[in-house]
């Protein structure tokens, strides 16, 4: 008792701010801390919409990039992606030098980063199929070897169930806030000239590339990183990482739901242009729908922060798919002109905006610490690496399966009119796909055992095992 006891004043003495708050958290990190260690989430989501929503519509009608070369690239990416994220996380967890673990990987990234996206949203030589594949693959790299090290360190900074949810909401509410600011400029060129899409790209890249220079500053500065553990973990070729990943349930089931609402969200964001623009007849409300939208996401994370303190994480996820579910059928009853219902339905999305993502972001750590205690070995970062690579799977496949299937459908985004059949097809697919990820989504989470009692309990048993370790003074 004496040892579990030394450990939780410990871990208040870390968190700077310790406190009681409804829901069992024992502590509170400091706010202000935790908005500049957050605000490293505003690049990596202002790059997200961009490449995801904009990027595809602007290449293919103002460069002429086709929309399965597009689609193939995205997937192609994603390809590569699955051997480099996962070689990352491991090499992250295994990394010791005097400036952490995380920094150095997260530092280099965002040099990478940074460079890709002056390549690709400032584009100079002419964009080709290549062009564009190379820009995009060096910034997917960069990408990850940001995320992947600043996802684990997130949940390394404190251990405790509910603060971690807290953690991730304020990721959620950076990201939400960087989404609102890199919309806010293609909304207004929208209204003065909409077919300037050199323009929107670069208004997009400015904001992501001035964010990333600032946001980087206060992120490495909020928060010292935790002491590496006394055991370094072993060498996983990348094989052995894949075998170590596959083998634990729990994460799969994580890593199964989470591509599944990836998957949906990013459908409803490539299509978004094209059904607004196309469908709806509206092309000045292209960009202002995606603007009010994440203006409502921006209260979302607390409110199901909230949720999520009363019924557990993996409930609000299952909650928030339910709720997205009902929306995105709603878009059915939606008809060519139709602005207040499909104004409805997007503050609805905007209120449900987040809810899954957040709270299977907050499980993996827990779901780290259970594999810690039953293996001995801190493998947070490959964790993290697996949540990375379905996030960034589920965006590639909404790419590499929307664009194909509507233009399957008939549609294209380059002819003057599209045929009624074409229009209806890609209502179906903007509606039906992300209903049915969704709830994909949710039957992945629904039941998962890992709750607030059972996390406990491992960390009571961490707690104990690392001061047992400890060296006697």
């Amino acid at each position: 008792m004496a040892t579990v006891l030394r450990s939780t004043v410990t871990a208040k003495a870390a968190s700077g701010s310790p406190g009681r708050r409804k829901g069992g958290s024992t502590g509170q990190l400091s706010p202000w801390r935790l908005a500049g260690f957050a605000s490293l989430t505003v690049p990596i989501y202002a790059a997200q919409m961009p490449l995801a929503v904009h990027l595809p519509a602007i290449y293919s009608q103002h460069f002429g990039l086709s929309l399965a070369a597009i689609g193939a690239i995205f997937l192609a990416e994603r390809l590569w992606g699955a051997a480099a994220d996962p070689l990352i996380g491991a090499l992250s967890d295994r990394t010791r030098s005097r400036f952490g673990r995380r920094r150095p990987w997260i530092v280099a990234g965002a040099i990478a980063f940074g460079l890709a996206a002056i390549a690709l949203f400032f584009p100079v030589f002419g964009v080709t199929p290549v062009y564009l594949a190379v820009s995009l693959f060096i910034m997917y790299l960069g990408w990850s070897m940001i995320q992947i090290p600043y996802l684990a360190w997130s949940g390394e900074i404190f251990g405790e169930y509910h603060e971690r949810t807290r953690i991730a909401t304020f990721q959620a509410v950076a990201g939400a806030s960087s989404l609102l600011l890199v919309l806010v400029l293609p909304t207004i060129i929208d209204q003065v000239d909409p077919q300037d899409g050199a323009l929107k790209l670069g208004a997009m890249g400015a904001v992501v590339i001035v964010s990333l220079i600032l946001s980087l500053n206060f992120a490495l500065r909020a928060f010292p990183e935790k002491p590496a553990p006394l055991t370094q973990p072993a060498r996983l070729p990348l094989r052995e990482a894949l075998r170590v990943v596959f083998a634990d349930r729990l994460l799969l089931r994580v890593l199964a739901s989470d591509l599944a609402v990836t998957t949906g969200q990013g459908i409803r964001s490539v299509l978004i242009v094209f059904f607004v623009t196309h469908y709806m007849g509206l092309p000045q409300w292209a960009s202002g729908l995606f603007l009010l939208q994440f203006i409502f996401g921006i209260v979302a994370g607390p409110i199901w922060a909230q949720i999520g303190y009363r019924i557990g994480k993996h409930r609000a996820a299952v909650a928030g798919e339910v709720v997205q579910i009902a929306i995105n059928l709603g878009l059915l009853l939606v008809t060519p002109g139709n602005l207040p219902l499909l104004l409805g339905l997007t503050v609805a999305q905007g209120f449900a905006q987040g809810s899954g993502n957040l709270m299977l972001r907050a499980i993996v750590a827990d779901v780290a610490d259970r594999h810690r205690l039953e293996t001995g070995h801190d493998r947070a970062a490959l964790f993290f690496s697996a949540f990375s690579l379905s996030m960034k799977g589920g965006m590639a496949l909404a790419v590499g399966i929307a664009l194909p299937l509507v233009g399957w459908l008939g549609f294209d985004p380059t002819a003057p009119a599209n045929t009624p059949a074409a229009l209806n097809g890609l209502l179906y697919v903007f509606a039906f796909g992300p209903a049915v990820a969704h709830l994909i989504s949710a039957a992945f989470i629904h039941g998962f055992p890992l709750d607030e009692a059972e996390h406990s309990r491992i960390r009571r048993a961490l707690d104990e095992r690392d001061h047992a370790l400890q060296p006697a003074e």
